[in-house]
């Protein structure tokens, strides 16, 4: 009896798609964005990171942080354990080989073993019994799937289309890393600078109000000015402890994003004013979204692995042909096992067609197009967010420069007002309270110019996270 033909029928697996035809939605946005210009440069996202920030301790800060942040190194091994779910559903259409010897020591009655059998060969027959020895080597296939209808193989696509969505997810966290890092780098700096703006105005206030407290001694000055001053003191020790907290804070979150202490060898900080980030940033087109932001790609394949699952859930509807086969050796003597006498197979190829499952079969399928849907909603509503985004970094870049450039007009402005507010103050031409107002107005415009030049120092850095920069090496 010749053996069966496996390898012809393994051969079969050429399997037809159940996948339904998938037309990725067109970007449902303008295809310009608003401020920006006709034609624009290409879009910065192929700037390098080490060139956008150009602070030697910043570059070290985020070189840290992209070595050692937890957040980075989870979406790494999600990536990881992705690829080895692929790898599963990859295996699940190949055939499985399983390799397999036993030994089998054995021993009959003799009442049974002469029983309408004649004895048993081989064996070693005594007045009780028979004892045998038998071993076995066998090559089996199990319960293997013929791909007929593409179910394994629309399984595998989703797993590896996920697989690429958990790759494009890290590339994201890495952009949102680097994002974090100088947002709160810049926090850090600006708690810092505004620490010592105010402990320099402490430093003047309270000069300021020991004077005062002299004059009133010696009854050239009133209880009101001393009250003032006073006043004025206080509330700079309460900034002052205001500020203090939110440094420590800041470099706390700074710490957090590093993933590590920051080494005590860094370079040394450069103010906000002579921060060298880049604010007019090359914005391209809308279309540059769909190849330059990781978290668009991603969820691109999340809807393509959506559609693919709905191909397998098509697919449960149609027969299912297995495979089960073995071919083996069977000897009661080690010596003589595979000699051709003592060889052994079985083929049995079955065939499973679903009758009746409740309703379940069409539960997953609508349960898949349902998904699919959300996938689409998804990846339409990434894009959207995507070019919201770059929009609000635009028009930051179109109004910063100018709303900075008014703001240091008005602070030169305060500080002439404070210097003539003295002059007068001490002519005896203004009251002590005019003279006040001066001083707080100056300060508060000073803090308020620190503030706005980290808000346009952060709205660069997220343009170009925006627009998918930061996510080369």
């Amino acid at each position: 009896m010749r053996k069966p033909p496996m390898i012809a029928l393994l051969l079969m697996t050429g399997a037809c798609s159940m996948n339904p035809k998938l037309a990725v939605p067109p970007a449902p946005v303008a295809p310009t964005y608003p401020d920006a210009e006709a034609a624009e440069a290409a879009s910065a996202a192929t700037i390098d990171w080490r060139e956008m920030f150009d602070d030697p301790r910043l570059q070290r800060i985020i070189a840290l942080a992209l070595e050692n942040n937890r957040d980075l190194r989870i979406a790494a091994l999600n990536v990881e354990a992705a690829r080895a779910q692929f790898r599963v559903a990859r295996g699940a259409q190949w055939p499985q080989v399983d390799a397999t010897g036993s030994y089998t020591r054995q021993r009959v009655p003799t009442a049974a073993a002469t029983a309408g059998i004649g004895g048993l060969p081989g064996g070693g027959g005594g007045p009780s019994g028979y004892e045998f020895e038998q071993y076995t080597a066998s090559a089996a296939l199990t319960s293997f799937e013929i791909d007929l209808f593409g179910r394994l193989r629309s399984q595998s696509q989703a797993a590896f289309e996920r697989y690429l969505a958990s790759d494009e997810g890290r590339r994201a966290a890495r952009i949102a890393l680097i994002g974090s890092v100088v947002d709160a780098y810049l926090e850090e700096r600006l708690a810092q600078e505004q620490l010592a703006l105010t402990e320099r105005t402490l430093a003047d206030w309270t000069a300021s109000l020991d004077i005062t407290q002299r004059r009133h001694a010696a009854r050239q000055a009133s209880g009101l000015d001393l009250a003032q001053a006073e006043g004025q003191v206080r509330q700079a020790e309460a900034d002052h402890a205001m500020r203090t907290r939110a440094l420590a804070q800041a470099r706390n979150a700074l710490q957090l994003l590093a993933g590590a202490p920051l080494p005590g060898d860094l370079p040394a900080p450069m103010s906000l004013m002579e921060q060298p980030i880049r604010t007019q940033l090359p914005a391209g087109l809308p279309s540059d979204l769909l190849r330059n932001r990781p978290d668009i790609r991603q969820a691109e394949h999340a809807l393509v692995a959506a559609n693919a699952d709905v191909g397998a859930a098509r697919a449960a509807f149609f027969p299912r042909l297995s495979l089960t086969a073995m071919f083996g050796f069977t000897s009661l003597a080690l010596d003589g096992l595979f000699d051709g006498d003592n060889r052994s197979w079985s083929f049995s190829p079955q065939v499973t067609q679903p009758i009746f499952r409740g309703g379940s079969l069409r539960g997953e399928l609508r349960l898949a197009e349902v998904r699919k849907s959300i996938a689409v909603a998804d990846y339409e509503r990434a894009i959207q967010a995507a070019f919201r985004e770059v929009a609000d970094g635009l028009a930051g870049r179109a109004t910063f420069v100018r709303q900075s450039d008014a703001q240091r007009k008005a602070t030169q402005a305060s500080a002439r007002r404070v210097a003539l507010s003295t002059l007068r103050y001490r002519a005896g031409l203004d009251s002590r309270l005019e003279l006040l107002d001066a001083q707080r107005n100056d300060y508060a415009a000073r803090q308020a110019l620190l503030d706005l030049r980290r808000q346009e120092l952060s709205s660069a850095a997220g343009l170009y996270r925006a627009l998918g920069g930061g996510d080369g090496a």
